[in-house]
């Protein structure tokens, strides 16, 4: 909750906030729901407990926010919308993706010799110890 408030300190006026997460019991608890309340930002959660599906927005956004300075802010809303449509163009039709095998996301949909590279998610190698 410590980063929630001095992230408040920062907030730019006059822009609705959401703020997305897993549904990490501390981002459920009443208190946490009740400071997002009081300062009228909407909450966001993923659809059940799964932290790739966090990772994987989290991996998107930090990329439009580094490789394309959305972070900066915008002076209004018809601005960020034309360049967060702008940045998305060129993610998907001129960024090339180590997952699509160096192909922009356009290129691999269009494509049907090449599959899309899968991570394996993290899975536990302790095996029961017999007695």
């Amino acid at each position: 909750m410590v980063a929630l408030r001095l992230a408040f300190g920062r907030r730019k006026n006059g822009y609705e906030l959401i703020h997305h997460s897993d549904r990490g019991l501390q981002y459920c608890s009443e208190e946490y729901q009740l400071l997002l309340k009081r300062a009228q930002i909407k909450p966001s959660m993923t659809e059940k407990y799964d932290p790739y599906q966090n990772a994987v927005a989290e991996r998107v956004n930090g990329i439009l926010k580094d490789e394309f300075d959305l972070e900066r802010g915008f002076a209004h809303h018809l601005e960020a919308v034309a360049v967060i449509s702008e940045s998305v163009g060129i993610y998907n039709s001129q960024r090339p993706h180590l997952s699509c095998h160096y192909l922009t996301p356009e290129q691999m949909h269009r494509q049907s010799k090449l599959q899309v590279k899968k991570w394996k998610k993290k899975t536990s190698n302790t095996k029961a110890l017999e007695v």
